[in-house]
């Protein structure tokens, strides 16, 4: 997968659940509000009087029907055009406790998930072995040159230059190549020699290195 598309799952996670959040919590503000403005009604009409009194806050806590409320809510006189009047008052944070959030955890931890999953699978695929102006995706089983675009080899040659590049030395014996690529070929010298004469213009035109042979005995992949 590319890398922006997800990108674009991840925010879409994120904003889902930040929504998702954002309503639920909503919801609850509407309930809350219905409930305690019902409480207050019944408590001041119970009483009779507009003032606030330690009776009017117990009465008001009794009459509402949300058990969260209770010794949360509170009344608050505010000043209006006509007057004080009384408002019932809850916190934020209490509302938000009482919203249901497991949608919105669900989601967030589908995001979370996603992004850790997303991090170890690019740190995976940018895993590379620079050598000489070429890199090797080991995750990927790709080449690269110095500008990002992929080096178009066949599998002989991909194979041949993972074991160069494999090798701490960067060189390979006749007899090592000839083994891994051709076990059951009694003498592979001139294939080898094919696949080398067909290789070395790739690997020169895509990266300062180039492919000498050591006295007819083994191959080394050198800096130019």
């Amino acid at each position: 997968m590319k890398q922006k598309y997800a990108v674009v799952i991840l925010l879409a996670l994120i904003l889902a659940s930040g929504l998702t959040s954002f309503k639920s919590f909503r919801a609850t503000e509407r309930v809350v509000a219905e409930d305690m403005a019902c409480a207050l009604t019944k408590a001041l009409d119970q009483q009779h009087s507009d003032v606030i009194s330690s009776d009017t806050i117990r009465v008001f806590n009794s009459y509402l029907k949300l058990d969260e409320l209770r010794g949360n809510a509170v009344l608050a006189v505010t000043t209006r055009q006509d007057g004080l009047r009384c408002e019932p008052k809850c916190a934020a944070a209490t509302i938000f406790a009482m919203s249901d959030q497991r949608p919105a955890s669900v989601l967030w931890t589908m995001a979370l998930l996603w992004a850790f999953f997303c991090f170890w699978h690019y740190r995976k695929q940018v895993s590379l072995v620079a050598f000489g102006g070429l890199a090797y995706a080991e995750a990927e089983g790709r080449f690269y040159d110095a500008k990002g675009q992929q080096v178009k080899l066949t599998p002989m040659q991909q194979q041949l230059m993972e074991m160069f590049f494999r090798s701490e030395s960067h060189q390979l014996s006749k007899t090592e190549i000839c083994e891994a690529l051709w076990p059951k070929k009694d003498d592979a010298n001139d294939t080898l020699y094919t696949l080398i004469r067909r290789l070395k213009p790739i690997i020169e035109a895509h990266s300062d290195l180039k492919i000498e042979s050591d006295r007819g005995r083994a191959y080394e992949l050198k800096v130019k």
